[in-house]
């Protein structure tokens, strides 16, 4: 049973929800557990103002799970290009395939069926058995801990093993059992334009008067987290050799976040580097000594990722001689422009003259 503060929390969400939350999205509203399922795996680490031209694109060149799951692997890659993390991608394409193939194109309608498929959690779940089935499961993400934990007050850290399980089980206590959809969507849109991360509209609260945090004037204290990532440094030296207006590239196959995309030759550091050391190296300089120029050498592109900053750079050799790169082909930049390469690569391609 729910305890006063806790239903006052609950009506006073769906309220909100019902005559003041105006924030607008094409998913929203949506039945469609492939839609649905799309736009939750595209959002994953993403901003919505970038996920939903991303989602749009998706929905008009793959309408159904059935499309998706026919489609050349390398145009789908080439379409998810620049949102990042492509293991949602190749996650997607695995079970588009399985839906298709297995279940006739048919997405499960349980919540225990659809959190078995690969790359869904149980947030992603609860999403689509809330919002396709109507089904009672509540969502917990970052904007849903950061409202219950001001509001409550609660100083288990978010990202503790007794904090996602409590904060869980909080939120489905307070779920409308029967508006889940409603009550799901109100406490997300609720965390992203009013419960902010930072400068929260307090002002326009309607959950003011019972929140501990800013009765407290504590909303910065919370959420409560465990640890504070320290983020990685990488420095990665692109070797863009190019030979009679093709480049040398490859795709890659070690199994991480950019398995399957293209990228030039690399020379991957601990911290920054001289250029000049780099063109001395052995390996693929060893090959091309004496056999090219510099053309040119780019400023220092960035991509954060969750765990680690990547910065890059690219040096542009022309050759004067068709040399052997193992595992690497000649591509012309003309083909290039249908491939998928990482993000730090494409803002490269961006900002240089020769692949524009």
């Amino acid at each position: 049973m729910k305890s006063a503060q806790e239903s006052y929390f609950s009506r006073g969400l769906l309220r909100w929800n019902k005559e003041i939350n105006r924030r607008s999205m094409p998913w929203k509203g949506e039945k469609d557990p492939y839609k649905i399922w799309l736009s939750e795996i595209i959002l994953q680490q993403t901003r919505v103002e970038q996920g939903l031209a991303y989602y749009n694109r998706f929905v008009k060149n793959y309408p159904t799970v059935k499309k998706l799951a026919a489609a050349d692997e390398s145009a789908v890659f080439k379409l998810w290009e620049g949102l990042g993390y492509y293991s949602r991608c190749k996650n997607l394409i695995a079970t588009a395939k399985f839906i298709s193939r297995e279940l006739d194109g048919k997405f499960p309608d349980s919540y225990e069926n659809i959190l078995q498929l690969k790359g869904i959690g149980p947030y992603t779940a609860a999403a689509i058995a809330s919002f396709a089935y109507n089904l009672p499961y509540a969502v917990t993400d970052g904007n849903v801990m950061r409202v219950l934990a001001r509001y409550f007050g609660i100083s288990t850290a978010i990202d503790s093993t007794a904090g996602k399980k409590y904060f869980s089980q909080l939120a489905n206590k307070l779920l409308a059992k029967n508006e889940p959809a409603q009550f799901n969507q109100a406490i997300m849109d609720f965390g992203a334009t009013v419960c902010k991360p930072q400068s929260p509209l307090c002002s326009q609260c309607v959950l003011k008067k019972k929140c501990i945090a800013f009765i407290d004037g504590e909303t910065d204290k919370y959420p409560v987290k465990e640890s504070r990532l320290v983020k990685k440094q990488r420095w990665f030296y692109y070797i863009v050799a190019e030979y009679k207006g093709a480049c040398y590239i490859r795709k890659r196959t070690q199994k991480d976040i950019w398995q399957n995309l293209h990228e030039f030759y690399l020379i991957e550091k601990d911290k920054a580097a001289d250029v000049n050391n780099l063109l001395t190296m052995p390996g693929f300089f060893k090959e091309a000594a004496k056999k090219f120029k510099v053309i040119a050498v780019s400023e220092i592109f960035r991509q954060q990722l969750t765990h680690q900053t990547i910065h890059g750079c690219f040096i542009h050799i022309e050759l004067n001689k068709k040399i052997h790169i193992e595992g690497f082909e000649i591509c012309d930049k003309t083909k290039m422009r249908n491939l998928a390469f990482p993000r730090l690569i494409t803002g490269y391609f961006e900002g240089s003259k020769g692949f524009r």
